[in-house]
């Protein structure tokens, strides 16, 4: 691009030259002939000087055209990039957002696990201490009762008649009598059964110790709260684990045997909401029993009023149909006037004066002859 404006100065400088030559005075053919040579050469210079611009200047729109194109396409480049950098920058932001929530979540659920390692440090803590156990037990005996029953129908920490305390006693209806109910967790003997594992000779003496711990509280049961004409024949050992429940069960079924001859029933949680329930079904029989008398009472008196509404009704009938007759005697006597007026409607009155028929004349004599 630069050398053609060269050329157009050189074509200048040559042109200059021929005309300082052509002022000379003197004129040689040679340089005649030269300066026409060189006149030639002007123009031609001059006509590719000229050709040299118009190239140039096609040249520089079409730089500028593809300047514009490249420019268009280097813009839409970029806008298809800034337009996938928000895409991205979106769906960035959407995982980082996912991704807070997530660890939301595991921060929540770490702090629930802590909870609950908490929970069981503690549980375990409870289990550990024979006192806190047997507090454990009791509150989960008194929760189920009070699930069950009405208030009115068991007590928790009753004391009988000699002097024990039975943890709760449920009043059941006659024959039953006030079932004993005592929360007992052999849990030292049922974890050395669980711990003694394959070694033959170690679980059969934890399951001899396990064995022994059970009969223990059922006899403390059975001596301390079966008193004959106080409570019921029977009495519950409650044990709050259905795994030592069913332990005693499946390993020992003769001890469970023993208890009930001792008339002692061990009953775990499930059992023991079974039983309620059944007893609040047999607390509700008893109540209905009881009211019984009461109920044909009220039928009775149900029944006399059903007499009197239909002895009421059979009389407002009878004036019903009283009624009915007194509109149907009403009813003959106004025809019998509207008759009796329409007959008098048709009598023709002589408005001329005549004479009226001899009867009406007969009766006037015999009425002026009265008068006289």
């Amino acid at each position: 691009m630069t050398s053609l404006p060269i050329l157009g100065v050189a074509a200048l400088v040559l042109l200059a030259v021929v005309a300082l030559l052509l002022r000379r005075p003197r004129v040689d053919p040679h340089l005649a002939q030269l300066v026409q040579n060189q006149n030639e050469l002007a123009g031609r210079l001059a006509q590719m000087a000229a050709q040299a611009t118009a190239a140039q200047g096609e040249i520089e729109k079409r730089l500028a055209d593809q300047q514009a194109a490249f420019s268009r396409i280097v813009e839409e480049r970029f806008t298809k990039v800034d337009g996938n950098l928000k895409q991205a920058a979106a769906a960035t932001q959407t995982v980082i957002n996912d991704l807070n929530v997530r660890l939301g979540a595991i921060n929540e659920a770490h702090k629930n696990l802590t909870e609950l390692s908490n929970q069981v440090v503690s549980l375990q803590d409870i289990l550990s201490n024979k006192q806190a156990r047997g507090a454990f037990g009791q509150e989960q005996m008194e929760a189920i009762v009070r699930d069950q029953l009405p208030s009115e129908h068991y007590e928790f920490q009753c004391k009988l008649s000699n002097g024990r305390i039975v943890d709760c006693l449920i009043r059941l209806p006659a024959p039953l009598g006030p079932l004993a109910v005592d929360a007992k967790f052999p849990r030292e003997a049922w974890e050395a059964l669980r711990v003694a594992g394959a070694d033959k000779a170690a679980q059969e003496q934890a399951l001899k110790a396990f064995a022994a711990s059970i009969m223990s509280h059922v006899k403390d049961i059975s001596g301390r709260y079966l008193i004959p004409g106080e409570t019921a024949e029977h009495a519950l050992m409650f044990v709050p684990s259905e795994a030592v429940y069913g332990e005693i069960y499946a390993s020992i079924p003769e001890i469970a045997e023993k208890a009930r001859r001792a008339h002692v029933f061990i009953v775990s949680p499930n059992t023991f909401w079974a039983i309620l329930n059944t007893m609040r079904a047999v607390m509700r029989d008893a109540r209905m029993r009881e009211q019984a008398g009461e109920i044909q009472k009220m039928v009775g008196l149900l029944l006399n009023d059903v007499r009197l509404l239909d002895e009421r009704a059979g009389k407002l009938q009878r004036h019903f149909e009283q009624a009915a007759e007194d509109v149907r005697d009403i009813r003959i006597s106004t025809e019998r006037i509207s008759g009796r007026g329409q007959r008098i409607k048709e009598v023709e009155l002589d408005e001329k004066g005549e004479e009226p028929p001899l009867p009406v004349r007969a009766s006037v004599v015999e009425i002026a002859s009265r008068k006289s």
